[in-house]
């Protein structure tokens, strides 16, 4: 059994564990929610003239004890005219703690180069201090394992404007030239977003300021590629919950 398969029969196994134990528990309440939620949706304008259009968003449905969820994420280069990265997982996720949930599925990506499917575990929940944390194992259908970190935390200026340091960072177990990651810490992403709660709170206009930076053998591949290592953008864009 390769590392894909077991990833993918873990995360079948979650999703199976979960659904066993929450069934019943789902069906006597009969309380089921679902909402969407767009995290980011913006337009970067970055110090080498470039010009994207970013969006990162969920959709769930389910009980407090088992969710679906969908999760996408994109990047269109707007001057060049083609898509640079696309992502969407489908999770099962359920509680294990009172502040964090296990999560399993797959992951298909489908950019502007070679699609790949992959195997997904993952934790996401609020940490001490109230860190919003999501964290994935991946492995891909050939066999390469990486891992994803996302770290958010909101500052209350006031009861409406809102002050939000982001960091996400990228780290992989095996070299795949092909999507263009190397072995070690791949990428890291750090942003800062003022944004204001309007409407109830569904929509929040917000801007900041986004750096990206590649390391290490992803780093050689991009300039293998002719393509930037570390780029700063300015950001403006909204945030949507309904």
């Amino acid at each position: 059994m390769n590392s894909f398969t077991r990833t993918i029969t873990l995360a079948c196994a979650t999703a199976l564990a979960a659904l066993t134990s929450t069934t019943a528990s789902a069906q006597s309440k009969g309380l089921v929610y679902y909402g969407f939620q767009m995290e980011e949706l913006e337009y970067r304008a970055g110090d080498e003239g470039e010009k994207l259009l970013v969006w990162d968003g969920d959709a769930f449905i389910g009980t407090d004890e088992l969710k679906l969820r969908w999760l996408g994420s994109g990047e269109q280069d707007l001057g060049e005219g083609k898509l640079g990265k696309l992502e969407n997982r489908l999770v099962l996720q359920t509680p294990v703690s009172d502040f964090f949930d296990i999560k399993g599925g797959l992951r298909y990506d489908s950019p502007d180069g070679p699609n790949r499917v992959y195997g997904v575990v993952g934790l996401a929940g609020l940490a001490k201090q109230w860190f919003e944390i999501d964290a994935d194992l991946f492995v891909s259908e050939k066999g390469d394992a990486s891992a994803r970190l996302d770290a958010e935390y909101e500052v209350l200026l006031t009861n409406w404007l809102i002050l939000t340091p982001s960091a996400t960072f990228g780290i992989a177990a095996t070299d795949d030239r092909e999507a263009g990651v190397g072995a070690g810490l791949s990428d890291i992403e750090v942003g800062l977003r003022l944004s204001y709660d309007v409407v109830d709170r569904m929509i929040s206009p917000y801007v900041g300021i986004v750096y990206e930076r590649k390391f290490g053998k992803t780093a050689g591949f991009a300039r293998d590629e002719d393509e930037a290592v570390d780029s700063t953008f300015a950001v403006v864009g909204l945030r949507l919950q309904f």
